[in-house]
């Protein structure tokens, strides 16, 4: 939330370092907590628009294995463009690239145990969902209330905003949102039904929570709500927290695999705190980042978005 048009996440993927344009956040740091070796086998959770993976491939070599999830068919279309298809230049120490059309939270149904050496996951909303008014995620265009990453299933941010009685609205935005003024705006909400659009129910959001001072004017009033939705609609928090289950991530990594999580929002960051804490005293974790892992004044220059990134890792024992 940087400003005063910032959405509730950064964008995560974006095409793989300079030669596509466009480096992903915390690029280096990924690389080098992941301390990825030529014939390894490495995830990545979220792959968006594919940068990660492209500078996670170039590392694995002929003999590695990528393997890379997205519930968005529309991310793995373009994903695979990317990495199934490599320059000519690159083809012949290429790894092994298998794509996955599914949630992370289910990464030890398709991995084997004890098999990887290292895992990512980047939790920011991919700038392609953010920039296509279709999608619903933005309030910067006017578009349907969607806000759906797999589109082809779950409930829709406009049936949440409509079939929600005032009190469970009050409540999403407030836990998922962290939203003092919930109340007002789940008020609001249920005065205005029915919202078809972004652009609605933005309005009738800013109306309902206009900022009383200097520290609310930084950000859209509807920053917080329309982040709450989106974490509803994509079960983000409750996917999160299965795949820092015992069950996924500890279950796939081999023993000095390591593992990599970019959040950009308090809910996110305190899940895999608390997660990463919980296995380092259970013996399950090593936990290499005493402090998450920051964007420095250079990549916040590139891409403002990127300061409210931060990167915890672990090393599985």
């Amino acid at each position: 939330m940087e400003n005063g048009f910032s959405e509730a996440n950064a964008p995560r993927g974006g095409h793989g370092g300079g030669r596509f344009g466009h480096v992903p956040v915390l690029l280096q740091p990924v690389i080098d907590f992941l301390d990825l070796r030529r014939g390894g086998t490495c995830i990545d959770a979220t792959l968006g628009l594919g940068g990660h993976s492209w500078e996670i491939a170039k590392r694995l070599g002929a003999q590695g294995r990528l393997i890379g999830f997205d519930k968005d068919p529309a991310a793995l279309e373009q994903a695979h463009g990317l990495l199934a298809m490599p320059p000519e230049e690159l083809a012949s120490d290429w790894p092994k690239v298998e794509l996955i059309h599914g949630s992370f939270a289910d990464v030890a149904e398709h991995v084997a145990a004890a098999s990887a050496d290292g895992l990512l996951a980047d939790l920011g909303v991919s700038s392609m969902q953010l920039e296509d008014a279709a999608r619903g995620f933005s309030f910067q265009a006017d578009g349907p209330l969607d806000m759906r990453m797999n589109s082809h299933s779950g409930l829709t941010a406009e049936q949440v905003v409509n079939r929600f009685d005032e009190r469970e609205l009050a409540d999403t935005i407030y836990e998922f949102g962290e939203e003092r003024r919930s109340r007002r705006i789940a008020r609001a909400i249920v005065r205005a039904r029915p919202i078809h659009t972004t652009a609605q129910l933005a309005e009738v959001i800013s109306a309902a929570a206009r900022p009383m001072n200097q520290a609310e004017r930084r950000i859209h009033p509807a920053t917080r709500t329309f982040q709450a939705l989106r974490i509803l609609v994509n079960r983000e928090l409750e996917d999160l927290g299965k795949l820092l289950h015992s069950d996924a991530a500890p279950k796939v990594l081999r023993s000095g695999g390591r593992l990599v999580i970019i959040s950009f929002h308090s809910l996110e960051d305190r899940i895999v705190k608390d997660a990463l804490r919980d296995g380092s005293k259970q013996g399950v974790y090593r936990i290499l980042t005493r402090k998450p892992v920051t964007a420095g004044a250079e990549e916040i220059g590139r891409n403002p978005r990127s300061r409210s990134a931060k990167l915890r890792a672990a090393e599985r024992t």
